[in-house]
């Protein structure tokens, strides 16, 4: 029982630790600059690598906490496997609003396909990765921001460090723990409301009641779990949660940065 209040109490410390960033991204110019189904598009365009590495994060779990390997054997710890494959069942299998079993992902493409969004660079990117490419190799060639390559590449970091409490503190808050907050204020702020977009309006709403109501509180107690009573892997929980919100604001900043550039182009276009 003091071992669990003890494990709240450090959690409740990270998310104090990690208090002004969030504000900052709650609060990010992005939300108020979708104005446009174009700037939605944009946004997706570029957002669509994170909504790619993020399986990454969570399939690196699955490995670390379940079998996935022939002969099976039991899960070292029963309770951190089942938190891990709820999760991924509904990630990596959820069911679309035609009610057929995709992932999160395909979801995320399928609505990016819907507003009429470039999926080019993404597919790309996943093209030469199945042709042996590693994924600093493919982010290197692409024509992207390189806050977006700062990114994925600090995910994959992140896996190479082969240590469960790191991915974990990274996926719960750099990424469930905040993405409620984020789609959210995208679906409030963007002028998507009301026109027959429903694959994205589906997609964004799936995503907060999931990750809202039960992979958030499940991440929590992931990263509980792995941290135990050790001192050293909380800190470096904190440490690791507050890069990967730092890297999602820098993420944020470069494409804010682009949707402006994008309509100073078009206002200088429409005054010629």
């Amino acid at each position: 029982m003091i071992l669990i209040e003890n494990q709240m109490n450090r959690i409740e410390h990270i998310q104090e630790v990690l208090k002004p960033l969030r504000e900052t991204l709650s609060a990010h110019p992005v939300y108020q600059n979708l104005k446009s189904i174009d700037d939605v598009k944009l946004f997706m365009e570029l957002h669509s690598y994170a909504v790619w590495d993020f399986m990454s994060l969570i399939k690196h779990l699955q490995i670390k906490l379940t079998c996935v390997s022939l002969p099976w054997m039991p899960a070292t710890n029963p309770t951190l496997a089942r938190f891990v494959n709820e999760i991924v069942h509904a990630e990596e299998s959820d069911i679309n609003e035609q009610g057929i079993p995709i992932s999160h992902f395909e979801m995320y493409l399928d609505a990016m396909r819907e507003i009429g969004a470039s999926t080019t660079g993404i597919n790309q990117l996943m093209k030469s990765i199945k042709q042996g490419m590693t994924v600093k190799e493919v982010l290197t060639g692409l024509n992207i921001p390189q806050a977006v390559k700062d990114f994925v590449n600090y995910t994959f970091d992140i896996i190479g460090h082969n240590e469960g409490h790191k991915t974990a503190a990274s996926f719960t808050f750099g990424r469930e723990d905040v993405i409620p907050d984020m789609f959210i204020e995208i679906i409030n702020q963007s002028n998507t409301r009301g026109k027959n977009y429903d694959k994205l309006r589906y997609y964004l709403e799936r995503h907060v009641e999931l990750d809202g109501d039960e992979h958030g509180p499940l991440s929590l107690q992931l990263v509980s779990e792995l941290c135990g009573d050790d001192d050293s892997k909380w800190e470096e929980a904190t440490h690791i949660a507050q890069q990967s919100l730092q890297h999602r604001i820098h993420l944020w900043d470069a494409i804010n940065d682009l949707i402006n550039k994008s309509k100073t182009e078009k206002l200088k276009l429409s005054l010629h």
